[in-house]
């Protein structure tokens, strides 16, 4: 995208700056032509401004390094990062350094998140000549990392099918890692794959090659990773705790069965009247009526 403009001002340097900020972006980010030079005139009569075309095109990796830069810098993170066009309109941001894992999140979807504005910032556009630049931003390797281990889940899950004839729901996956299932089974003889359910839940269903495509609901689910156990185990002790407190409340209650029921029975002498302070015009007569008030109890 390319954004041409022409302005004025009393020298060519703040007809830059001017421009730049006019454009949203930096005086070193834009070309200019000096279409007229600034002119002093006598004694201040005859003074012309210096006439200027300001040019800048919009560069989608500029937009993208910038972005992520901005985004570590407010986050005050300590990580580093650096783009790479692998061509056909693609790039890859790596992001490395101590604190790079923080933009990850759970199983990455912190990390699709960022990925997401990335590609946003990289590909804004007003018109529809410039072509979209697909960016995928890796952190720690984590990428790779992911695929070995869908990988390997699904050679797990495919043996399992193949060995109980039983299909298997695996978890909620975005589009990228669906692709990795599907890709890993196609090699294996005797499994097929299937996406089921609605974007944002959508998941890959593993079942017997020939068989009718099972549904979300028919579909057992697979094991679930150590985190999802250890938020199991804990919820399994939470209810074991509830139960013993119940248990415990249950003999208390079969306790007070058991013991002989008194009634109270009010005397029939009379209430005594309760008192009150009276009210007090400022605050240190409130004090003197609270004083002599609580001497007179008994």
């Amino acid at each position: 995208m390319k954004k041409e403009i022409t302005l004025q001002a009393a020298t060519v340097e703040e007809a830059v700056q001017k421009g730049a900020e006019e454009l949203g972006v930096t005086a070193n980010e834009v070309a200019y032509e000096v279409l007229e030079e600034a002119k002093k005139g006598f004694l201040g009569m005859g003074s012309t401004p210096a006439t200027i075309k300001i040019t800048y095109v919009f560069k989608p990796l500029d937009a993208a390094a910038k972005f992520v830069n901005t985004v570590i810098t407010d986050l005050e993170l300590d990580a580093t990062a650096e783009i790479v066009e692998t061509g056909n309109g693609e790039a890859t941001v790596t992001i490395a350094g101590k604190d790079a894992s923080t933009l990850i999140g759970h199983h990455g979807d912190t990390l699709d998140a960022f990925q997401y504005l990335v590609n946003l910032a990289a590909n804004k556009k007003e018109t529809d000549e410039r072509k979209y630049t697909r960016i995928s931003v890796d952190i720690e390797n984590y990428r790779e990392k992911r695929e070995q281990t869908l990988r390997a889940l699904a050679d797990r899950m495919a043996a399992k099918v193949v060995k109980n004839g039983r299909s298997i729901s695996l978890e909620p996956m975005n589009s990228y890692e669906r692709r990795i299932i599907h890709s890993e089974v196609q090699g294996i003889e005797g499994v097929t794959t299937a996406s089921v359910g609605q974007e944002g839940n959508r998941r890959v269903i593993l079942y017997p090659e020939g068989s009718a495509v099972p549904t979300e609901e028919t579909a057992p689910r697979a094991a679930r990773s150590s985190d999802d156990r250890r938020d199991r185990d804990r919820d399994r002790d939470r209810r074991r705790g509830k139960n013993d407190r119940r248990r415990g409340g249950d003999r208390r209650e079969s306790r007070r069965a058991e013991e002989p029921t008194v009634s109270y029975k009010r005397p029939a002498t009379p209430r005594p009247t309760p008192r009150k302070i009276d009210k007090a015009a400022n605050l240190d007569e409130y004090f003197a009526k609270l004083k002599e008030f609580g001497s007179t109890i008994q």
